[in-house]
C-alpha cells in the first residue's frame, strides 16, 4: 500500500493478534512509518521510490511469496475486489443518505469526484451510478503522473492517489471524466488551510470561524478531490442546484512533517503569501488538464490494465477481458449476502457473540 490501507492491515493484524508485515514506498511521510511501529507492526518494508512506485511494491511482494510461501497471505489493495465492494456498499449508499437529507425539489445530483489511488473509494460512483443514472464520476490523479489522462508516469507529492497504473479492480467503464491536478496547488493549499496565517486570511475573507478551523480535516489528497470537484463546476457550468460529492480521504494528521518541510524549503508563511496562494489556487481554478471519455477512451484505459496485471501480475487475458462485461460488475457488487451468510455461520461456531 501507499498508506492507510497499510495501516488498516496493520490495525486489523493487532485485533486478531497476527503478525503484519507492511510494505510501501521509502518517501511516504514519516508520520504513517511511525504510526506502523506504533501499532506493533512485525516487519515494515521501505520500497524505493515515492507515492507512484508502485511497481516496486508489487516486485516486493513477489518476493516474499516466493520465499516464504503458505506462511504469509498478501492483500493487494490494487487487486483486491473487497476494496471496491466496501466502497460500493457503503460509501455509496451512506452519500445517497447524505443527498437525500440535503437535496430539495430543484436538485440534481451532478456528480461524484474521486482519486483513483487504489480504486476503492471511486466505487462509490458505481453505486451512485445505479441509482442516478445521469451523474458524472470523475476520476482524478495527479498532473506529475498523468496515467489516465496521457498513459503517463511520474513521481508526484500528492500521497495515496496514483501509482502509474490503472488497478485491476478500477471498473473504467464507469467514469466519465479524468481530471489531473497539479501537486503544487495541493500543497500550496496545505499551507494556506492550515499555516495561522493561511487560517486568519481566510476568516478575513468572510469563511465562517467553525468552517476554517476545521480546514486543517484535509489532507493533501483530499484537497485534490475538492479542487478537482470545483473544476467540474466549472467544466459544466453548474449552478446552485446542482450537487457534488467527493470525499476526504485523509486528515493533516499524516502530514504535519510535509509543512515542516514546506517551512523549510519556502520560508515563513505570509499574509501576502496566503493572498496570492487563494488567488492563484482557488480564485484561478481553471478547466485545464481534463477529459471527458468515450466510449473508446474507456476501452483503452481497460486494455491499458494488460501491461500491469498480465504481462507483470500473472492475471490473464480471460479474466481482463471479463472485467469489460458489465455483468461482471453487478456479480461482483452483489458478493456481499454471501459473505454475510458466511461470517454469520463463522462467529456462530466461534461461539464469539453468544459471549457478548
Amino acid at each position: 500500500s501507499t498508506g492507510n490501507y497499510c495501516r488498516g492491515g496493520s490495525f486489523d493484524s493487532a485485533l486478531l493478534s497476527c503478525e503484519a508485515i507492511a510494505i510501501l514506498p521509502e518517501e511516504m511521510s514519516p508520520e504513517r512509518f511511525a504510526w506502523l511501529r506504533d501499532i506493533g507492526t512485525s516487519e515494515i518494508i521501505a520500497t524505493p521510490g515515492c507515492e507512484s512506485n508502485v511497481k516496486e511494491i508489487y516486485d516486493k511482494c513477489w518476493e516474499l511469496r516466493n520465499t516464504r510461501g503458505d506462511d504469509i497471505v498478501i492483500f493487494n489493495q490494487f487487486d483486491e475486489f473487497g476494496n471496491a465492494i466496501w466502497h460500493y456498499h457503503m460509501t455509496g449508499s451512506n452519500i445517497e443518505d447524505i443527498y437525500k437529507q440535503i437535496a430539495n425539489d430543484d436538485s440534481r445530483f451532478a456528480g461524484y469526484i474521486s482519486a483513483t489511488g487504489s480504486a476503492g473509494t471511486i466505487a462509490a460512483g458505481d453505486y451512485l451510478k445505479k441509482q442516478y443514472p445521469n451523474l458524472i464520476v470523475v476520476g482524478t490523479e495527479a498532473l506529475q503522473c498523468p496515467t489516465m489522462l496521457q498513459f503517463g508516469y511520474g513521481g508526484h507529492r500528492i500521497e495515496g492517489i496514483g501509482d502509474k497504473h490503472v488497478p485491476w479492480i478500477h471498473n473504467v467503464r464507469n467514469t466519465d471524466m479524468i481530471c489531473a491536478i497539479d501537486d503544487e496547488q495541493c500543497m500550496a493549499l496545505m499551507r494556506l488551510l492550515n499555516e495561522p496565517e493561511g487560517v486568519a486570511f481566510l476568516k478575513r475573507l468572510g469563511v465562517a470561524d467553525d468552517v476554517a478551523d476545521k480546514l486543517g480535516l484535509l489532507g493533501i489528497s483530499s484537497i485534490c478531490n475538492v479542487v478537482s470537484a470545483i473544476k467540474t463546476a466549472r467544466y459544466y457550468e453548474m449552478d446552485g442546484r446542482d450537487v457534488l460529492f467527493t470525499t476526504l480521504t485523509d486528515s493533516m494528521e499524516m502530514y504535519s512533517s510535509r509543512i515542516d518541510e514546506q517551512r523549510e524549503e519556502h520560508g515563513a508563511y505570509s499574509a501576502e503569501l496566503a493572498g496570492r496562494h487563494y488567488a492563484r489556487y482557488i480564485e484561478g481554478i481553471g478547466i485545464d488538464n481534463m477529459r471527458e471519455l468515450n466510449y473508446y477512451d474507456r476501452k483503452s484505459l481497460h486494455h491499458f490494465k494488460y501491461f500491469t496485471w498480465v504481462e507483470q501480475q500473472g492475471k490473464t487475458m480471460a479474466e481482463l477481458d471479463a472485467l469489460w462485461e458489465r455483468d461482471f460488475w453487478t456479480e461482483t457488487f452483489g458478493q456481499i449476502d454471501e459473505w454475510d451468510k458466511q461470517i454469520n455461520q463463522f462467529n456462530e461456531q466461534t461461539g464469539l457473540l453468544a459471549g457478548l
